[in-house]
């Protein structure tokens, strides 16, 4: 995305000095009425730009030491391209998963999520089933303030201003910019109670990829203009104005949050994997390993086709092997992409050759290394 460099009131520019803004502190806050004081101004001398909020209880900082935001899918300081590529195949299973749940369950707006990927990802980023290209963002300062004050722990929460490109559409997607920002009230269907109550939107870059010269230019920190810091209690909020509660933040009995539910259970987390998210990880650890006992062997492997090859050639790998890895890997497809073709068990019985291969090779792998005259390919 295109870096902007947000025009600031005389008392911001004192309070943040000439440092770049993404590393300096937050300019502290007593009051909301303070908070929406400077935001005006702001809004003010801005006015190429649209200014959207997030709320955190953190200023989260990069290895540079400078404020990071970066889209869930993205995040990590050492971020594989295996791992990454097995967090968008988990991002397609997901929307193919919600596809058929919304026209099972005859949710209005159904065609409308089947044509668009992006209503897809944003439904699947806001009810939080699964890493997405999409930032939240709000275009209230209390919703985004009320978010940054959940967290009861932290004495302190912060809240910061970015600029982006004015909308044209629901979707508005941004060439100049590369940027596509989805309005959630205008894209989600109305049993979506979520997104009415917390004005959301979604942003990412425009043709979001695995493929990419640097991660730097999904960091949203090129669009920050300002960020602020406040007292995490009643004091901040004063006479008139009261954060929003978490009850209607996440409001009950919302259809789309339990569909969303049952998806998340067979796509699980990072943290705590579904059945799908075990055989992604396994096969993408078994893929991991094969390089590294083919980098062994020759200077350069860039793919695990290229490694299985290698290995292949130095008989570490048979026929055999090659055919049972096949067929994982044509399992894990049809999971990813026509997931109501997989039969219950299958994945995890997938898993388990996973590591069961992984073991006869690296058996092999060490075997020759030592010189054992007994050692059979598996």
């Amino acid at each position: 995305m295109r870096k902007i460099s947000g025009q600031l009131t005389p008392d911001l520019k004192s309070a943040y000095g000439d440092e770049d803004i993404r590393k300096v502190d937050a300019c502290p806050v007593k009051t909301f009425r303070e908070l929406m004081s400077h935001i005006a101004r702001l809004s003010y001398l801005n006015r190429d730009h649209l200014l959207f909020f997030r709320g955190q209880s953190s200023d989260y900082r990069n290895k540079s030491d400078a404020s990071s935001f970066y889209p869930s899918i993205y995040r990590g300081e050492r971020l594989a391209k295996a791992e990454l590529e097995a967090r968008f195949d988990i991002l397609a299973s997901a929307s193919k998963r919600l596809v058929d749940a919304f026209s099972k369950n005859k949710i209005e707006g159904a065609s409308d999520v089947r044509k668009r990927r992006y209503i897809q990802w944003s439904i699947l980023q806001h009810y939080e089933v699964c890493p997405t290209p999409l930032l939240d963002f709000s275009q209230s300062a209390r919703v985004a303030c009320s978010f940054a004050a959940l967290n009861k722990d932290k004495a302190d929460a912060y809240f910061f201003v970015f600029g982006l490109p004015y909308l044209t559409n629901r979707i508005s997607i941004n060439s100049e910019h590369d940027l596509v920002n989805i309005r959630l009230l205008s894209i989600c269907p109305p049993d979506a109670l979520r997104p009415y109550y917390q004005e959301g939107y979604l942003v990412g870059t425009d043709e979001s990829t695995t493929d990419f010269h640097s991660k730097d230019e999904f960091d949203f920190n090129a669009r920050l203009i300002a960020k602020f810091q406040f007292s995490n209690g009643k004091s901040f909020w004063g006479s008139g104005f009261d954060p929003i509660p978490k009850i209607a933040l996440y409001p009950k009995d919302d259809k789309i949050q339990a569909l969303c539910d049952d998806i998340g259970e067979e796509i699980g987390t990072e943290l705590d994997p579904g059945r799908l998210g075990l055989l992604l990880q396994a096969w993408v650890g078994l893929e991991a390993h094969l390089m590294n006992i083919a980098r062994s062997r020759s200077e350069k492997v860039y793919s695990a086709h290229e490694a299985l090859r290698i290995l292949q050639n130095a008989e570490l790998i048979s026929s055999d092997v090659l055919g049972r890895l096949d067929r994982v890997r044509r399992l894990r497809n049809t999971a990813v992409h026509t997931p109501e073709k997989v039969q219950a068990g299958e994945l995890a019985l997938a898993r388990q050759e996973i590591v069961e291969l992984a073991e006869q090779i690296e058996s092999v792998n060490s075997a020759l290394l030592n010189n054992s005259p007994q050692v059979r390919r598996p």
